[in-house]
């Protein structure tokens, strides 16, 4: 991937939940935190930037199934890779805004660029005989029903009672498809955009020449981020979310903030089912993987608002080997 340059490469992962829910909510929240990004380049560091997008895609999704159901001859559904690039855009594109308006006010001319970001899986990862990753609309059993008519290669569970989705796999990011061009860009001192929502699931196609294809799966955000970060050589990965530190005995009396632990130590709590399996778990289990993976890295979890004093120290868990 290019040999290692850069001892203040940081890597940022957004939470998609942080982003809001509507296209007006986004673009009023990274325009809030766009500041907050830039001061982490001032105290000496050169940034990429990565996002979850898992409401995006979920209206993205229900958007294209909704007018279909309205009018099918003139709006197609559109399948979940389709919607992750489309998501992976448009973020981008108020990210890069956001970023412009927060320069132009500090007076500062660095260069912004989205990269649409795939990844390559494994074709015969265990995740895909066992789909579980719930996507798009509830349905009823005669709409399910339908959609299995139509799509046979789909999985389809009941939800708790609250009627019918689709499930995909959630394999594991192996190779990012766009990592030459993404490193040629912070070598020419661009702040880079990529892997939105663990990017876009692709694998090769030998039957077209080893070419690339989407399939319809989910990527862990924060493993895509952690791929992201190695590939990029980074020193330190950065995982924002809601609280500003990792807690163990989260929500009760004795309840003990972590500032800094070690990564055996949190594979330890991870293992003794200390965190949240769809929310705080898949962001200890991303810094380990990371700070293990070459000596001196650096994994900090922590909160959008306070993410320049997370990597001063001043904030957030900080994960090393």
């Amino acid at each position: 991937m290019g040999k290692y340059e850069s001892p203040d490469r940081v890597v940022i992962a957004l939470g998609g939940n942080a982003l809001g829910n509507t296209p007006e909510e986004q673009i009023a929240r990274v325009r809030e935190a766009a500041p907050t990004l830039l001061k982490v380049i001032q105290q000496g560091n050169e940034i990429i930037i990565t996002h979850g997008n898992g409401p995006q895609v979920g209206m993205i999704q229900n958007a294209f199934a909704a007018a279909n159901e309205v009018n099918p001859e003139k709006f197609p559904k559109i399948d979940l890779p389709e919607c992750g690039a489309m998501s992976q855009g448009y973020i981008g594109y108020h990210l890069q805004q956001a970023l412009g308006v927060a320069m132009h006010k500090a007076y500062k001319r660095w260069h912004v660029a989205t990269v649409v970001t795939q990844i390559e899986v494994d074709p015969d990862d265990p995740s895909f005989q066992n789909p579980t990753k719930p996507i798009g609309a509830f349905m009823t059993k005669e709409q399910a029903d339908a959609e299995l008519v139509d799509h046979p290669d789909w999985t389809v569970v009941e939800d708790s009672g609250r009627g019918y989705r689709r499930v995909v796999a959630s394999p594991e990011p192996k190779k990012i498809v766009e990592a030459d061009s993404i490193l040629n860009l912070l070598d020419n001192e661009f702040i880079v955009i990529a892997c939105g929502g663990g990017g876009v699931p692709v694998v090769r196609d030998y039957s077209d020449k080893g070419a690339y294809k989407g399939v319809a799966a989910v990527i862990d955000k924060d493993m895509g981020g952690e791929l992201l970060a190695e590939d990029c050589h980074a020193d330190t990965l950065v995982l924002l979310t809601a609280v500003d530190r990792v807690a163990i005995n989260f929500g009760k009396p004795d309840q003990v903030d972590l500032e800094e632990i070690t990564a055996a130590q949190a594979r330890e709590y991870a293992d003794a089912g200390q965190f949240g399996k769809g929310s705080m778990e898949p962001k200890v289990r991303a810094a380990i993987k990371f700070v293990e993976s070459r000596p001196g890295r650096t994994c900090i979890i922590g909160s959008l608002e306070k993410a320049a004093e997370a990597i001063a120290g001043l904030s957030g868990t900080r994960i090393t080997a």
